[in-house]
């Protein structure tokens, strides 16, 4: 760190850290959480208003996490936060149908072309694993198609890892996963159809889906040209195999259709997470009404939930949703981020920094020790990591706050006005001297 630049206390944080090290694995209730990748001990975060993060500590920070994606009103937006308080006035779960559940429905349906019929689940990780279940049981197949580099949630079958060759059965990547469930999940690269047509070759009439992020942006923002989307579309028809598109991060985020309406791919079934709620526990999938018709109770996949279309996170997706639907939003958004991604990058190619900026939407990601574009998580340099832990720690002390881990997104928020961006531009510029200098 630079010597005019004071180091953040983390006191109080350390002191929680320290305590609930006595009650969770680790201190934490997931693992990213526990700054293992950076610095210091985890920040306990007290407070957030706006594009601003509060800690234990009183440190404040410009936030570029934003729960990991789905704040992109910001923190503690007014329009949302009144609604949950009205709608928490009768209640905060029944496990039961309320009118909430039709007028979320009604706003994200009506104004979605690319599905028919939802059903909202508690989390991206449920609604991930309801629609591996609801492809299994359309196509009356075991095994799906995954791609090295996406993340689908903490479920079994895709806790899996490529193995060696260009198309494996995946290798478990989490205790506890039986081999016999990763020997049904197929895992290729990405960006490569020779290993897509060779998978769909191996396992004829056998994959009931492939599953990808359109968006990958769970282990760097790897984009995908549209040609190799559309190559998937195809060959997914051509074999009778279903298509998801798992867009927990970049539905309603990259445009109000996510990824499938910025590229105008239509997948067969769509995940949705948090973003849909607020920020709060939810998530949903969705897809035409005949693939839908075999969800229980009308078919015969089974899938349920207590908290699923729970009240308080309804009322807090009409809010949130309602917003993003007001004229000009997703295209605002998205030119402050393209000028402040732009003035980053050409500060690190004046300067010739071995850095690369990728970009999609509201969505930015820093690849260090390259100049390229990257499209596969096998070309990510591990050793690359250690600049981004240096870059963290850096705009910790200089007021701004990324997800602990060089692996994850930048979001930026409508709540970033100008002068913030320009505030943390200058944080990024500083850190970076700092790390090159």
């Amino acid at each position: 760190m630079s010597d005019n630049v004071k180091e953040i206390s983390r006191e109080k944080s350390a002191a929680l850290y320290a305590k609930a090290q006595t009650f969770f694995p680790g201190g934490v209730n997931s693992p990213v959480r526990a700054f293992k990748s950076v610095y210091g001990t985890p920040l306990f975060i007290k407070k957030g208003d706006g594009a601003y993060l509060w800690d234990a500590d009183d440190n404040q920070f410009i936030d570029f996490c934003g729960s990991w994606g789905p704040l992109i009103l910001g923190h503690n937006h007014p329009a949302v936060r009144e609604k949950v308080m009205e709608v928490m006035q009768n209640g905060m779960s029944f496990g039961a149908p309320t009118a909430l559940e039709n007028e979320l429905a009604e706003l994200i349906l009506g104004n979605n072309p690319f599905i028919e019929k939802i059903r909202f689940t508690s989390s991206g990780t449920e609604a991930v694993m309801s629609a591996i279940r609801l492809a299994r049981g359309y196509t009356k197949r075991d095994k799906i198609l995954k791609f090295e580099g996406c993340y689908h949630g903490h479920t079994d079958s895709l806790l899996v890892k490529a193995g060696s060759g260009l198309v494996t059965f995946g290798e478990t990547s989490s205790a506890g996963v039986p081999k016999s469930f990763a020997d049904e999940t197929i895992v290729i690269a990405l960006n490569d159809k020779e290993a897509l047509a060779q998978a769909f070759e191996d396992f004829k009439d056998q994959i009931a889906t492939v599953i990808i992020e359109p968006v990958p942006a769970n282990n760097g923002l790897l984009l995908q040209h549209k040609e190799f989307l559309q190559y998937l579309r195809e060959i997914c028809t051509a074999n009778g195999t279903l298509l998801i598109f798992d867009e927990v991060i970049s539905g309603f985020r990259v445009s109000f259709t996510g990824a499938a309406g910025l590229y105008q791919i239509q997948p067969d079934i769509i995940t949705y997470g948090k973003i849909i709620g607020g920020g709060l526990p939810v998530g949903a999938y969705g897809a035409s009404a005949q693939i839908m018709s075999n969800v229980s109770p009308e078919g015969p996949v089974y899938q349920a939930g207590t908290l699923s279309g729970n009240p308080v996170a309804m009322a807090a997706g009409i809010a949130q949703i309602s917003e993003l639907l007001k004229p000009g939003f997703y295209e605002d958004l998205s030119a402050k981020t393209e000028a402040f991604v732009n003035d980053i990058t050409t500060f690190v190619n004046e300067r010739n920094y071995p850095v690369n900026l990728t970009r999609i939407g509201s969505i930015f990601w820093f690849a260090f020790d390259t100049k390229e574009t990257i499209r596969k998580a096998e070309d990510i340099d591990p050793q690359s990591m250690s600049k981004f832990k240096q870059m963290h720690f850096e705009l910790l002390n200089r007021g701004v706050y990324f997800g602990p881990s060089g692996y994850e997104v930048g979001f930026v928020s409508a709540a970033h006005t100008t002068d913030l961006l320009n505030q943390a531009k200058q944080a990024i510029f500083d850190s970076l001297e700092v790390i090159f200098g």
